[in-house]
């Protein structure tokens, strides 16, 4: 697609996003959520077009779909007599493997030259993200499996993008890819460990069930094994994941 065209999605977003403040203010909550969605679909698409925007379309899609599931819950809640909560536990599985395969030896390096840093970094990795999430789902009385599902995204370690996000911020990149690779090391037992005490008031949670699923199914270290010895293997998940 030509600049143009991109140009006018991002417009056309601009104004989207402006109709549903309108209607918001308006009382006219009805079309809120379809405008919100909306916007923020085109203003992602539009982002896609400009080089130095291209890396927030990813956080605009993202705003999203947030957006979605906090006017329309009940989609996110049960398919016919299918509960999404059972889905939670193999998307995290998705989620640890996924991060795994991003790792490296070179990574635990940083852990002897700065321990001071990497011990911070991880210490509000677990306290800070896993706090807010409860905090919003408090805040705006989501039902259970919403709100457990807000505490999950706080509690799984940050990814590939938190590093991205830093190399953009031109911050400590080996740092943050060291916080990274304790914080996914970490996260078998204290994903769980923070699901059980923060998410578990929404919805029952199995402490050592997850433990041992994340263990035995998608642990890190298979995806890190996956991806410091079988290279292609690895590639082609890389590849075929973008």
């Amino acid at each position: 697609m030509s600049t143009t065209l991109y140009r006018y999605l991002l417009y056309a977003g601009m104004a989207v996003l402006l109709g549903a403040l309108g209607t918001y203010l308006a009382s006219a909550t009805g079309l809120t959520g379809p405008l919100l969605v909306l916007g923020l679909l085109l203003l992602a698409l539009g982002m896609k077009g400009f080089e130095q925007l291209k890396g927030f379309a990813y956080t605009t899609v993202i705003f999203a779909a947030v957006s979605a599931a906090m006017f329309y819950p009940q989609y996110f809640i049960q398919v016919g007599d299918y509960k999404l909560s059972k889905l939670i536990m193999p998307l995290l599985q998705v989620i640890m493997f996924g991060m795994g395969t991003t790792m490296t030896f070179n990574d635990f390096i940083g852990i002897v030259k700065t321990p001071k840093a990497v011990i911070i970094g991880v210490f509000c990795q677990f306290l800070i993200m896993p706090s807010l999430g409860f905090a919003i789902a408090n805040l705006f009385n989501f039902p259970p499996e919403i709100a457990a599902g807000v505490i999950l995204i706080g509690s799984s370690p940050s990814g590939l993008a938190s590093n991205v996000m830093a190399l953009i911020a031109k911050a400590n990149v080996a740092l943050s890819i060291t916080i990274t690779t304790c914080a996914t090391l970490l996260a078998p037992v204290m994903t769980p460990l923070l699901m059980k005490t923060l998410a578990g008031q929404f919805i029952e949670i199995d402490f050592w069930s997850m433990v041992w699923d994340i263990t035995k199914s998608s642990s890190p270290g298979i995806g890190f094994i996956i991806n410091q010895y079988l290279k292609k293997v690895a590639e082609f998940l890389k590849i075929t994941c973008r």
